[in-house]
């Protein structure tokens, strides 16, 4: 008989890709904001971490609206690191919008919606309201459905507290939604009076041994106390940009999902920004002062430079971080000349902090976490070989030998990688040096020769 081979499942439901930061977790401080040599991804730059670190202190005490700081470096010297290091430390509830700066010029909208919509989206707004709930352990549901088939269904709902049960009777709405969240006898359950929205909390501790009904993540909590009828503070947190949106388009938050947000009318953000003002004065809301990062701020344009200047004074600006790896360089939209492409008028309002480039300690430290995060063994020797790629070439050329070194290294059914391995894929892939020195030996055989073409002038 032949025999049938099964093939194997695999779990798509999550797909974990490894970016160029994904090892960062955040600025590698400690209490008093002094940077550890290794921590949390980072490697060295303690100098820029300790400032970095000062200006996350005032993103997260929310006062301070209309700073700006510019990171300026080498390239590969960890400016857009150290930028994903802030964004890690704020947490969930502070927004963080990172763009380049090219980005501004391929959208269908103007220049200084762009940036305004982008700014808007940095800002957060915490919004505090009052709700009336339901909160119990459901002790018995019943669903009537009519014997002709057609009609609505009717069903009464018994829920409990430790001190009380009551009997709710439940419309086709309510029916419909606790089928959707699959309630069953046992579930502690919440309901928004408002809304009719049902939160499932867990499984009661009651229903510990019932284990037909449990699953692998079955969470079990206490039975609610008190009343079932209870008021609760609900907060939530939302952006600028979203209350801009559902309040400018037709179709309201569905435009939030479509991406066609199209240009916002500046009448809508003034009542918007009125209306907040309002909301915080009454406490009801807060201002969240996010961070906007800019990557290769000098692609931007003089226009977008002007909106800036402006858009810094607003009482409500998150705080700015831009980066950049140009020295003295021509402003864009101009003749001039100005230190990282940047007019003077706005290098100003900056604080400006420098990155430095990596000593080979530092660079073998980044290499060999790098490894960790591919999943890549490499052996002293192959390490020490790899970490002398990147001195004399680059860093990111020699972090993306890491994985095609791995890959030969699998192919030749090996588990560690090897000296031979490092070989082997420096000499398939070229750094930007034996690039140049390649196009110079072979420049003639080139089409469109620039380098051939200004020979010929100066003859």
């Amino acid at each position: 008989m032949a025999t049938t081979k099964v093939p194997e499942v695999r779990d798509t439901t999550r797909i974990e890709r490894i970016g160029a930061h994904s090892h960062i977790r955040g600025l590698g401080l400690d209490d008093a904001l002094e940077p550890r040599q290794v921590s949390q991804g980072m490697v060295g730059q303690l100098a820029s971490r300790r400032a970095a670190g000062l200006i996350l202190e005032m993103i997260k005490d929310g006062h301070i609206a209309g700073r700006a700081v510019l990171i300026a470096g080498q390239p590969g010297t960890g400016k857009t690191a150290i930028a994903m290091g802030i964004a890690q430390s704020l947490g969930q509830d502070t927004p963080f919008t990172a763009l380049a700066g090219s980005e501004i010029f391929s959208l269908e909208m103007s220049k200084t919606e762009a940036l305004t919509q982008a700014f808007r989206k940095a800002i957060g707004v915490r919004i505090k309201e009052e709700t009336e709930i339901i909160e119990g352990e459901v002790v018995e549901m019943q669903i009537d459905r009519p014997a002709t088939g057609t009609g609505a269904k009717v069903g009464k709902l018994t829920l409990k507290t430790t001190e009380m049960e009551t009997i709710y009777d439940l419309g086709t709405k309510m029916i419909e939604s606790l089928s959707k969240e699959r309630v069953q006898a046992g579930d502690v359950i919440t309901i928004d009076k408002a809304t009719g929205k049902i939160s499932k909390l867990g499984r009661s501790f009651t229903k510990a041994r019932d284990y037909d009904a449990m699953g692998a993540q079955t969470q079990f909590v206490q039975c609610p106390e008190g009343e079932l009828q209870k008021r609760k503070e609900v907060v939530h947190t939302v952006s600028l940009h979203e209350i801009d949106v559902i309040n400018s388009r037709t179709q309201g938050f569905l435009a939030l999902f479509s991406g066609d947000t199209g240009e916002i009318k500046s009448e809508v953000r003034e009542q918007i920004n009125a209306k907040v003002s309002e909301w915080r004065e009454e406490g009801k809301a807060e201002i969240i002062p996010g961070v906007l990062f800019i990557d290769e701020v000098h692609m931007l344009d003089m226009e977008c430079f002007s909106f800036l200047n402006r858009a810094l004074e607003n009482d409500l600006s998150p705080v700015l971080i831009m980066a950049t790896n140009r020295g003295i360089t021509r402003i864009r939209g101009t003749n001039y000349e100005s230190p990282h492409g940047i007019p003077i008028d706005l290098l100003d309002r900056l604080l400006i902090i420098a990155t430095s480039p990596y000593t080979e300690k530092e660079t073998k430290q980044i290499l060999k976490i790098r490894c960790e995060e591919e999943d890549v063994e490499l052996s002293d020797e192959a390490h020490t070989v790899l970490t002398r790629i990147g001195m004399e070439t680059s860093l990111r050329y020699a972090i993306q030998l890491i994985s095609t070194a791995g890959l030969v290294c699998r192919k030749r059914k090996g588990t560690e990688v090897q000296v031979e391995d490092i070989k082997r894929v420096y000499s398939l892939f070229l750094d930007e040096a034996r690039s140049s020195q390649y196009m110079k030996d072979y420049q003639d055989s080139f089409l469109f020769n620039e380098a051939q073409a200004a020979q010929m002038d100066m003859s």
